[in-house]
């Protein structure tokens, strides 16, 4: 599968997250994003949650990009933020703390004063999907603005948050022929010569089994910092 260029009508991060607000491409991932924030969860029942796609955040400068899967409902979807207000997120940003890419170990809401610097995150799918399992037909009319992402940041190391996330990154980089396999820790320098670390997903099926630790995460970004120095 060939990279896919940036739209031509994308040329700055300002104007990509205005194209990805905006979105309502896919009809199924609209009429849930809006179920979920009108029917809200009871604990958030008093918030006005964001209801629309969400886009990339982070350092502009970023030279480690960090690619999950897609908004949670209650969380990125309630917050506007990327990974923000649900406990994948805490996990997440407390590690880029540690890891010296972010001021501060939570993110809760669109102004609570986090910055990434070295770092920004992103998602192949920008809307909340019903059970979290996007259509691929969902994730390629996304494809556009991950690879405007791509092209617009001056990464050297992608972090691949699961095996979906690794899969979408070797499609959008070019790859061809028999794929890296993905695991924990596991690297694959891509075609550009720029490198794909893996991690698995901080999800809580991952962190609460311990399949996943704070150690081993922050490994992974201790890492990526290395990677992205060289």
């Amino acid at each position: 599968m060939r990279a896919v260029p940036p739209p031509a009508d994308l040329p700055d991060l300002s104007r990509l997250e205005r194209a990805v607000v905006d979105c309502r491409a896919c009809p199924r991932l609209v009429a849930w994003r809006e179920q979920v924030a009108r029917d809200k969860r009871r604990a958030f029942a008093d918030q006005d949650y964001w209801g629309r796609p969400v886009p990339g955040f982070g350092d502009p400068a970023a030279r480690v990009l960090v690619v999950g899967l897609a908004p949670a409902a209650h969380g990125a979807n309630r917050t506007g933020r990327i990974f923000t207000g649900d406990r994948s997120g805490d996990w997440l940003y407390a590690s880029l703390h540690r890891t010296g890419f972010a001021n501060q170990a939570t993110s809760v809401s669109r102004d609570d004063g986090l910055h990434l610097t070295g770092a920004w995150v992103t998602a192949p799918v920008r809307c909340a999907p019903p059970a979290n399992k996007p259509t691929p037909a969902e994730r390629d009319r996304c494809r556009p603005y991950l690879a405007a992402e791509f092209a617009l940041l001056p990464w050297r190391v992608v972090i691949a948050l699961g095996g979906f996330a690794w899969d979408v990154v070797l499609g959008h980089r070019g790859w061809e022929g028999r794929k890296p396999r993905f695991g924990h820790g596991a690297e694959a320098a891509l075609p550009d010569g720029r490198i794909l670390l893996g991690s698995y997903h901080v999800s809580q099926q991952n962190t609460f089994t311990g399949r996943l630790t704070e150690d081993m995460l922050d490994a992974v970004f201790v890492r990526a910092r290395e990677l992205a120095a060289a």
